[in-house]
């Protein structure tokens, strides 16, 4: 095993703190199942109910699936429920879709609290569990156990409670892979998601002006440490990659896939190795970012030919190892949808990533504060693992 130079830089943070405490509630056996809601807006003729669907959210299900979901009972107008696909929609009617209740994968659910005051709280994310609602996951998520938990104001604060705005329940003011684990910020009060937002902002600002990385990370109000097994031995002891990120059509993903792409959004990450394994043929890095684009780790490290070790996604190039953009093919599910992809999807766990550590300035304070997650152990150096034993 060796160590790396930057093995010693004052970059590193100090030993991390034990959780306060864990929540968390038990997923029930099926979700609650969700509303789709239009408004009918005629520009030309009235749309039937099935050429509606079809044509606004193929994406969603093929028109045999509308057609199944139509005949279910699965849509209203107005109301009430109509099974005629071939249904006139007036102009300012309202539509709704209601999808069934499913059950969602498996999914940790217990979110350990690093930090909380009166303005925000820190959790640390399990591997596996989403940040948002989306695809499959629309009540295992972060959100759905802020939701649950009663929250309460921690101290008696001296500034205006006007100017705080407590809302009921913490938000996520930024994300995390599902594969991801680690640190996690969420704002409880207004003035805290407001300040969080400016300082996400402010990095991918920066990110397109500061190409050389001369002045990374010296002079924002946050900074985060990313920890990541990758394959290969990476040579250099750093390495600053500004590789542009954009989105390319990928079956399966709607909005379409991030990828490393010349024509893509600026994007710049630090990597600095901790740890090469020559006998796995590993490295132990950890990776500074300014911008934060969806997946940007998995796809800088990948697109300079070290992907995550264990990633099914991503390849060398930062591309997806299958590159389709045919659905054409797709089978659709019980309720209508179509089924989960054959081919890998950005939700799909089995990488090694951790958002280990974090400094900011706090959003009402403005205090330095700094926030230290446990490390799994494989992602831990060979002293980390020696301090814990």
């Amino acid at each position: 095993m060796e160590r790396s130079a930057s093995d010693q830089s004052p970059r590193r943070p100090p030993l991390s703190s034990p959780p306060l405490y864990s929540f968390g509630r038990p997923w029930p056996e099926f979700n609650d199942g969700l509303s789709y809601t239009d408004v009918i807006k005629c520009t030309t003729s009235a749309p039937t109910l099935i050429d509606f669907y079809v044509s606004n959210y193929k994406n969603s299900a093929p028109i045999e699936g509308w057609l199944h979901r139509i005949q279910n009972g699965q849509i209203t107008i107005d109301g009430k429920v109509v099974k005629d696909p071939d249904c006139i929609l007036r102009e300012g009617c309202k539509v709704v879709y209601h999808r069934l209740p499913w059950k969602e994968p498996s999914t940790p659910y217990l979110l350990d609290v690093l930090y909380e005051d009166d303005d925000i709280v820190a959790v640390i994310k399990p591997s596996g569990l989403q940040v948002l609602p989306g695809g499959l996951f629309q009540q295992r998520t972060v959100l759905t156990q802020l939701q649950w938990r009663d929250w309460r104001v921690t101290t008696s604060s001296p500034l205006c409670t006007k100017q705080r705005a407590s809302q009921a329940h913490p938000v996520p003011v930024h994300r995390l892979g599902r594969g991801t684990s680690g640190l996690l910020l969420c704002a409880k009060t207004k003035i805290a998601k407001v300040g969080l937002a400016s300082y996400f902002a402010e990095g991918t600002a920066n990110a397109r002006s500061d190409r050389d990385g001369s002045d990374f990370c010296n002079t924002r109000q946050i900074s985060k440490f990313y920890r990541a097994l990758v394959t290969g031995i990476i040579e250099n002891d750093e390495v600053i990659i500004t590789q542009p990120i954009g989105l390319v059509k990928y079956a399966g993903v709607a909005q379409g896939l991030y990828v490393a792409s010349s024509t893509g959004k600026s994007a710049m990450s630090k990597v600095h190795v901790l740890e090469r394994d020559m006998q796995r043929n590993q490295t132990l890095v950890q990776v500074e970012i300014q911008s934060g684009r969806p997946h940007q780790i998995r796809i800088h490290l990948s697109y300079i030919g070290h992907p995550l070790l264990g990633d099914p996604l991503y390849c060398n190039g930062g591309m997806p190892k299958i590159n389709t953009a045919d659905s054409s093919n797709r089978s659709f599910a019980e309720d209508g949808g179509y089924e989960k992809p054959v081919q890998p999807v950005p939700g799909d766990c089995g990488y090694h990533l951790h958002a280990h550590w974090l400094v900011l300035s706090h959003p009402a304070s403005h205090e330095r504060i700094r926030l230290v997650a446990p490390l799994p152990s494989l992602l831990q150096t060979q002293a980390e693992r020696a301090q814990v034993l």
